[in-house]
C-alpha cells in the first residue's frame, strides 16, 4: 500500500481535466532552528518561508495551470505569539503567496489559533470563505457561520469541501462563551492530565488540547454536500487540518471525533479523498470504503535541502499527486466505474 507508483503509472495516461497544489505546516516564525516539543526533531523556522517561495515558483511554472493551491492549515508558528510577531509573520507570509498566480484556500489549525482568535481570523486573509461556490435551490448545503467551512467546484462534476477541524476546540475561543465550556467539558472527560497536551495514559490519545473536532452541525451539513455530491454524481475532494484515518495519521494527531467524519464519508459514494496535514511526518492509507487518506509531510521540519509540497493532477478516472522532496509520489484511482463522464 505504502510503495511509490511507477513512473509508467503516473503518467498521463486518459486526459488531464485539471490540477491543484497542497503544502501543509509552513509555520513561518523569524527564529533560529529548533526542536518539537519532545525534543527529537529539528523545526527550520526560517527556512520554511524559502520553502513556500520555491513552492509558489515551482506551482507558477507548471506546464499545466493549476486551479488554485490548498493550504492545510498552520501557517505560522505558535512562537510568533509569544514575541509579540503574529502580523508581521502573517503579513511575511501572505505577501509571498501574492506571488502564486492562482487562488489560495486557507485552513486553520492549531497554530492559527495560537496566534489569533476566531473572530480575528473571520476578519483576517486566512478566511477565504469568499471563494466559495453556492447550490441554487438547496439551502441545506450553505454553511453555518458558527464554523470555518465551505465548498468548491474547480471543474465541473467536482467539489472541494473545506473543514473546520477547530469548530470544537478550546483554542482561539472566548472562554467565557458557552461553547468553549462544552469543548473544555469534552476535553476534560477524556484527559484527566494536568497537562491537557499531553497523552500520557489515554485510552484515547486524541483528545489533547492541541487537536479540536467537528460539531454535530457541521457534520450535518458535510452530510447534506455529501448527499447533493452523490446524486449528481460529483467527485469529492475533503480538507482538514487534521487528519481523520488512523492509518494515515499518527493517533495522538487525529480529530476528537474522527470516528463521526468517518461516519459521514463513509455513508456516501463520492468523496475520492481527505488531505490533511498536522502529523508532520506524512502519512497515507486507502480505507476499506475506497477512500484515499493522504496527511502532507510539514514544511515546518523539512530539511533546506528537500522540499515538502505536492501538486494533483486529475483525470476521468484517478487523480495522482506528484511529489516534491519528502512528500512521496501517490495514486488514488476512483472507486467502482469511477470515470467520470464530463
Amino acid at each position: 500500500m505504502d510503495d511509490k507508483p511507477s513512473p509508467e503509472a503516473l503518467s498521463e495516461s486518459s486526459e488531464r481535466l485539471f490540477s491543484f497544489g497542497v503544502i501543509a505546516d509552513v509555520q513561518y516564525a523569524d527564529l533560529e532552528d529548533g526542536f518539537n516539543f519532545q525534543g527529537t526533531r529539528r523545526r527550520y523556522y526560517r527556512h520554511s518561508l524559502l520553502h513556500l517561495q520555491g513552492a509558489i515558483e515551482d506551482w507558477n511554472n507548471e506546464s499545466s495551470t493549476l486551479c488554485c493551491v490548498l493550504q492545510l492549515g498552520d501557517i505560522i508558528d505558535g512562537y510568533n505569539a509569544q514575541y509579540n510577531t503574529s502580523e508581521k509573520s502573517l503579513e511575511l507570509v501572505m505577501d509571498t503567496f501574492k506571488r502564486l498566480k492562482v487562488p489560495v484556500h486557507h485552513t486553520w489549525g492549531n497554530h492559527e489559533f495560537y496566534n489569533f482568535s476566531r473572530e480575528y481570523l473571520t476578519l483576517s486573509k486566512l478566511n477565504t470563505k469568499f471563494l466559495e461556490d453556492q447550490i441554487v435551490h438547496h439551502p441545506e448545503t450553505m454553511p453555518s457561520e458558527d464554523y470555518y467551512a465551505y465548498h468548491f467546484v474547480p471543474f465541473p462534476k467536482f467539489r472541494f469541501v473545506l473543514l473546520d477541524a477547530y469548530d470544537l476546540s478550546v483554542l482561539g475561543m472566548d472562554q467565557s462563551s458557552p461553547k468553549y465550556e462544552q469543548c473544555m467539558k469534552i476535553l476534560r472527560e477524556h484527559n484527566p492530565n494536568t497537562e491537557l497536551n499531553s497523552p500520557q495514559g489515554l485510552s484515547e490519545p486524541q483528545f489533547v488540547q492541541f487537536n479540536g473536532g467537528f460539531s454535530q452541525e457541521q457534520l450535518n451539513w458535510l452530510n447534506e454536500v455529501l448527499t447533493f455530491s452523490d446524486t449528481n454524481q460529483e467527485k469529492v475532494v475533503i480538507v482538514s487540518h487534521l487528519p481523520i484515518y488512523p492509518d494515515a495519521s499518527d493517533s495522538v494527531c487525529l480529530a476528537w471525533n474522527y470516528r463521526d467524519a468517518l461516519a459521514v464519508i463513509w455513508s456516501h459514494e463520492c468523496v475520492v479523498c481527505f488531505f490533511a496535514g498536522h502529523t508532520h511526518d506524512g502519512g497515507y492509507s486507502e480505507d476499506p470504503f475506497g477512500v484515499y487518506h493522504i496527511s502532507l509531510e510539514g514544511v515546518i521540519e523539512t530539511a533546506p535541502d528537500s522540499q515538502a509540497f505536492g501538486t494533483v493532477h486529475v483525470y476521468p478516472d484517478k487523480m495522482t499527486l506528484k511529489g516534491r522532496g519528502r512528500v512521496p509520489d501517490r495514486i488514488m484511482n476512483y472507486k467502482k466505474e469511477g470515470a467520470v463522464h464530463c
